[in-house]
Formats: C-alpha cells, structure tokens, sequence
C-alpha cells in the first residue's frame, strides 16, 4: 500500500432520514457508519468535501484508512459507499475497522496492463473481453493490496484468463476459489476476429467431411 488516507469523523447523535438531509443541506457532511467485530457500530459524519476528495482516488477504496473519530485515531476500510442516484455525490459511508490479528474481505480492482502488445491483438487482430473489473480478496490488513494486476503481453486469440490465473501477493486469497473449481470464473478473454473464426469453423466442417 503506497498511498496514505487520513479521514476526519465526528460522532452524530440527531439520526433518521430527516437528520441525514439535514447534515447534508445544511453542514455539507455525509453520514455513516463505523463498526468493528467487537465494537457497537457508532454513527459519524465526515466533511463531504474532504470524503469527496477522497474519493477521487481509485486506491481509496481498498486501502487502510487513518481514521481521526473525535481526536481518536483508528484504522478502517470504506465497506459501502451509497451516492446520490442522478448526481453522483456520497450520501453515506460505512467503515470497518480492523486489526492486525483479523483477515477481512475486501473488492480490490483488477488492473490489466499491455493490453497495447498484447499478441492476440497486436499481431492477429482480436480484441480483449474484460470479464471482470474486481475481486472480492482475503487477508489481514498488512497484506492488503491495491489491485490485482494481470499481463496481457502473451496472451493469444482465444485464450481465457480465470480467478486461478491471477498471481496472488503473499498472504491474499480469493473467495471465490475456496468454493471450489466451478467458481474459478473468467476475468478476461482475447476474441479472435471475426473472419478467423469462420475461417476456423470452415476449415474444421471441411475436416469433418
């Protein structure tokens, strides 16, 4: 984890839907939530500029974040994220906090680098299908990357990247493979074009004649 996040929360008390336009309209914050395994979940506010800014940033979302709630620092991950349906904005947040001993499960995105040189693209054409954009992953808080990277450099036409080809940092596992071989889903695939696929299908009804 390169990047540092540090976040500004104050604990509410006036709760309810009418409270929660109030913060925003009038004090320019954005409700939420802070809760722990062990912990009574405590209603907060932050800044609605400041989460904004944030929030800008891709990493944001699956990093470890500074959190300063009344003076007191502690560490948390952005769990959910609600946003205005027409305009966007946040309009309410829960954070998790963690702890060094406890894994948690977080949505990390997928990052998929030279897709420019990619073989089956560059040198045969085809074009790349992104199946996925994140992975729901689980680790203890030290080990919790940013995004999962996958190279495309060598990928041919029709060939399918799944879950299982993703090379994993040390101490991070995916969900999704602890249930077993069905749900090794695919992430991304390299589509030949078009006429080299009837050329393929033509070439193989000729063999079957």
């Amino acid at each position: 984890m390169s990047q540092k996040f540090n976040l500004s929360l104050t604990t509410r008390n006036d709760l309810g839907k009418g409270a929660s336009r109030r913060l925003r309209r009038i004090e320019n914050k954005v409700p939420g939530i802070v809760y722990g395994t062990e912990t009574t979940p405590v209603p907060v506010s932050a800044l609605a500029n400041e989460l904004s800014k944030l929030l800008e940033s891709e990493a944001f979302y699956s990093s470890i974040i500074n959190l300063n709630l009344n003076g007191e620092d502690k560490q948390a991950v952005l769990k959910d994220l609600q946003r205005h349906p027409a305009k966007g904005h946040a309009i309410h947040a829960d954070f998790q906090l963690i702890d060094a001993t406890h894994k948690i499960h977080m949505n990390v995105p997928v990052h998929f680098i030279n897709e420019d040189i990619c073989v089956g693209v560059k040198m045969h054409g085809g074009s790349i299908a992104h199946q996925l954009a994140e992975v729901e992953i689980s680790c203890l808080a030290k080990d919790l990357p940013e995004y999962l990277e996958i190279d495309l450099k060598d990928i041919n036409t029709g060939t399918t990247l799944h879950l299982s080809d993703i090379t994993l940092p040390a101490g991070v596992e995916i969900i999704e493979l602890s249930h077993g071989e069905s749900h090794d889903h695919p992430v991304v695939n390299v589509i030949a074009p078009r006429g080299e696929e009837a050329s393929e299908d033509d070439n193989e009804a000729t063999a079957a004649e």
